[in-house]
């Protein structure tokens, strides 16, 4: 994998973590809430997963955010 295409990996993983943490909901209460396994909201969380179109759609469920607020990669300052 591109380092570019792994550091957006990683910009999602952290979104996904952050948001997860602010609703103060465990892996396994987002994962029930999205319809996914446990071990599969931790290997997003970690940048071992791209996920498709329609996960993506399921964890903004699950997440309470707006594709686009997902999906907005991080501006840098350096």
């Amino acid at each position: 994998m591109e380092n570019h295409e792994q550091e957006l990996l990683n910009q999602l993983a952290q979104k996904i973590k952050t948001q997860r943490n602010n609703l103060n909901i465990s892996q396994e209460k987002l994962a029930e809430k999205c319809n996914f396994d446990r071990t599969y909201i931790s290997l997003l969380e970690r940048a071992k997963r791209n996920p498709s179109y329609l996960s993506l759609m399921k964890l903004c469920i699950g997440l309470e955010l707006e594709l686009i607020e997902l999906l907005k990669e991080d501006s840098k300052n350096d």
